[in-house]
């Protein structure tokens, strides 16, 4: 381990990794350079595999479009009510399971069967519960005097529908992350907290949300990128449609009717790279954004 590299030893390691490197150039930076090269596709044969022309006419079509917006403005309404309510009602449920250590591998089962369950079947289960006149939650809103809710037939409550379903679905993930960075905090610091008299808010503020910065900065990224690709949540629990009249329409969903319904593959590349770049400056922001807090904290 501590011989220095030589270009035998190199040229060694580089043989090791080489079918690793040839899986990833051909499924992976393969497609992301044909998706590249396909959303200039202007004018293009599928039967014969010809691109005729190329241009920025599928990014022009794209930000011209209102369908975009409705998909991007669905997809960000997403992203704000399911990111931090996950996160937050994940951390407190957290919190509480690490006071009960007994418990908490059961419940840390429990709580996790949700995100490995087929998104399908849950969306099943979710369909009922929805159920305008026969749903679960409209006979529990009921016993407040509230009226039934039309939550899948209705285009004002298609995405709170979706959403509602996402939250519960996502719970399990952050539980279980959370409850491991929950374990890795030395209990000394609670401890000697306690002896300079501090209480269980100043504790969770001082101490466990600070120390679980890099968890919830790690779930907080995660989240954000799978919300802006959601899509078989809307697709199964609206039977294949993007909710009524087209109100729980996504980016994902958008491209996926560009694509599969529509045919025109130029435009759902382009579509494709417009979310990668969306995804990417996100994802930027919340690193050096965690950097920034990082560095203020020290």
């Amino acid at each position: 381990m501590n011989r220095k590299a030589s270009f035998q030893s190199t040229l060694q390691a580089f043989l090791y990794l080489l079918p690793m490197f040839t899986i990833i150039a051909i499924f992976i930076i393969y497609p992301i350079i044909k998706s590249i090269d396909m959303s200039f596709y202007t004018e293009y044969n599928i039967f014969t595999g010809i691109v005729e022309q190329r241009g920025w006419d599928n990014y022009l079509t794209i930000f011209k479009d209102p369908q975009f917006y409705k998909a991007l403005k669905n997809t960000a309404l997403y992203v704000l009510c399911v990111v931090p309510s996950s996160l937050a009602i994940s951390l407190l449920i957290a919190v509480l399971l690490n006071q009960i250590p007994w418990l908490k591998g059961f419940f840390r089962t429990v709580y996790f069967l949700p995100f490995v369950t087929s998104t399908v079947a849950i969306s099943i289960v979710w369909s009922w519960l929805f159920h305008s006149q026969y749903g679960l939650i409209n006979y529990f809103l009921s016993w407040f005097g509230v009226d039934g809710i039309n939550w899948l037939n209705s285009s004002q409550m298609a995405m709170p529908a979706v959403i509602i379903m996402a939250i519960w679905k996502g719970l399990g993930f952050n539980i279980l992350l959370l409850l491991v960075g929950l374990g890795n905090i030395d209990e000394s610091y609670y401890k000697a907290a306690k002896v300079d008299g501090a209480n269980a808010w100043q504790r969770f503020f001082r101490i466990t949300l600070p120390l679980l910065r890099p968890t919830i900065f790690l779930l907080t990224v995660v989240s954000v990128i799978n919300g802006f690709k959601v899509f078989d949540e809307v697709f199964a629990l609206f039977n294949g449609r993007p909710g009524p009249a087209g109100s729980a329409t996504t980016l994902v969903y958008y491209l996926y009717r560009k694509f599969y319904e529509q045919y025109d593959y130029g435009m759902a590349a382009a579509t494709g790279m417009v979310l990668f770049g969306i995804v990417l400056l996100l994802t930027l922001i919340q690193y050096f954004g965690n950097r920034y807090f990082e560095k203020r904290g020290g």
